[in-house]
């Protein structure tokens, strides 16, 4: 199917709030089913090839992030200290590239709308380390890639690369990596690879890939690899999501290039559910603090799981990146997501797109501080940039509107 070429018409998506209304135990909620190349079928899932693709091209990106970090340790373990960002930069832009790449080749009829372009790959002579990785990843192909395929895939992407206007428009929306403090960090920081795809105007599917996400003990799995010490012995997950349809995720697989036994079957996610927002718990960016959100007038905040008081919330120490919290929000590890706009940050589409599908079709909900929907076309000209009123709020649904309360009567 080309989506361009599509007459049908997509309305408002309505999401629907699958969880019980009752409050969760802390710990995420899933619904396991059989292991298949994806938990929808076709006949269920109208953008089944569309997400078949995204999937595949989401978890070769995550090999090579973690092939990339994986230069970042010496032989004892440790992190080896750099000066620059080399190493997420390649990874980065390689993700972006071969993204761009497979995508391009299975619906080269849709566009890109991305993060990066190749002018910084350019000016650091960093061409040759970005094109070795993506070769490493991508499909088989007759004719070798060369450093100018590389280069105008990441352009693809790119700022200025389309031009939309003021119609819906449909195009794969491209976060290479959200949460490159967390990439540099070592294991125990986050850090997503996030695919969306906008079909006029509606995200319809999205997929986020998590390589070093902890398992949480209600998932029941465990992973045997044998490797070096110097990696983490987990799989991370593999989150996906299509309209009308529900969230879903498994553990990403062999991802350290070792033999690792974990199970390969889909689960169904949903967000928690908490239905008062003094037992919630909280997400907020690392760059801000509780005191700038409006909810610090009513509550202090803690980190300390077992000292919660009646005048606390607790907050996640979550690290790092927006997607992040979006993947906490949808499995059922945390309640809330607040982030506040600030008149000199720009807030842009690839860290929100695939976390709002996912966190909608887990039964949660996503707005402004305002309560309207986050407008993806209100950059009429590149659909780069979003202006949500005030902030972001993310949640599970059920104390949304009790937040958006809250935060009316303290502006």
């Amino acid at each position: 199917m080309n989506l361009l070429q599509s007459s049908s018409q997509f309305s408002t998506v309505r999401f629907l709030h699958l969880h019980p209304s009752s409050p969760t135990p802390l710990r995420t909620r899933f619904l396991p089913v059989r292991s298949s190349l994806l938990p929808y079928t076709n006949q269920n899932a109208k953008y089944h090839r569309e997400l078949e693709a995204a999937v595949d091209v989401v978890e070769r990106a995550c090999r090579i992030c973690v092939d990339v970090k994986k230069s970042l340790y010496s032989s004892e373990g440790r992190i080896v200290e750099k000066n620059d960002n080399t190493p997420v930069t390649v990874a980065d832009f390689g993700v972006q590239a071969l993204v761009s790449l497979e995508l391009s080749k299975v619906f080269p009829s849709i566009p890109l709308v991305a993060e990066e372009d190749s002018d910084f790959v350019r000016s650091n002579n960093l061409v040759d380390s970005v094109v070795s990785v993506v070769t490493d990843k991508a499909s088989s192909n007759d004719k070798p890639l060369t450093n100018a395929d590389v280069l105008e895939a990441i352009d693809r992407g790119g700022k200025n690369a389309i031009v939309y206007g003021t119609r819906p428009a449909t195009y794969w929306v491209l976060d290479p990596i959200d949460g490159t403090k967390g990439f540099l960090k070592g294991s125990e920081a986050l850090y997503v690879v996030g695919l969306a795809l906008v079909v006029e105007g509606d995200i319809v599917l999205g997929v986020m890939g998590c390589p070093n996400w902890k398992e949480a003990s209600s998932y029941n799995s465990t992973i045997d690899v044998q490797g070096s010490e110097s990696v983490p012995s987990r799989s991370g997950i593999l989150m996906v999501a299509h309209v009308g349809c529900g969230t879903w995720a498994r553990q990403l697989t062999d991802l350290m290039g070792v033999s690792a036994k974990v199970p390969n079957g889909w689960t169904r996610c949903f967000v928690d559910g908490c239905h008062i927002v003094p037992k919630a718990r909280f997400c907020i960016s690392d760059s801000q603090t509780w005191e700038s959100v409006p909810l610090s007038a009513f509550f202090s905040a803690t980190s300390d799981a077992d000292g919660v008081s009646d005048k606390e919330i607790l907050l996640l120490p979550t690290c790092c990146g927006s997607l992040c919290k979006y993947l906490m929000v949808a499995s059922g590890r945390a309640s809330v997501f607040i982030l506040r706009a600030r008149a000199q940050r720009i807030i842009k589409v690839w860290d929100h797109a695939v976390g709002i599908i996912c966190v909608h079709e887990a039964g949660g909900k996503v707005t402004d501080w305002k309560g309207s929907d986050i407008d993806l076309a209100a950059d009429q000209v590149e659909r780069r940039i979003v202006f949500p009123s005030m902030g972001v709020l993310v949640t599970n649904g059920t104390i949304h509107n009790q937040i958006l309360e809250m935060i009316s009567s303290t502006s």
